[in-house]
């Protein structure tokens, strides 16, 4: 199994309730039960008022490189990627387990 790991910082500016975040969020969201390729999918808001944390975050499961290659590639993620691009930054991780 490979864990996918997002960690997203909102841009300077940038709020929760801004309507291009609660857009971004619901697409994301709407993933769970969608791709067929995630064995698990979980995602929420930092509760943390720490400087370094982030913002938003994903994690998920995945089979294998594969499957990986082939969730990154659905077009529904790839439609929320393009949402995300417009009010935030990432990091992701990605290792086996």
């Amino acid at each position: 199994m490979i864990r996918h790991l997002v960690l997203f910082k909102l841009n300077e500016g940038v709020e929760r309730d801004d309507p291009r975040v609660v857009r971004g969020e619901a697409a994301f969201r709407a993933l769970d039960g969608k791709i067929e390729e995630l064995r698990f999918w979980e995602l929420g808001w930092n509760v943390s008022d720490r400087p370094i944390a982030y913002d938003f975050a994903i994690n998920s499961a995945v089979e294998d490189a594969d499957a990986l290659k082939r969730y990154l590639e659905h077009p529904d993620h790839r439609s929320g990627v393009a949402l995300w691009r417009e009010f935030a930054t990432w990091v992701v991780a990605d290792y086996e387990f």
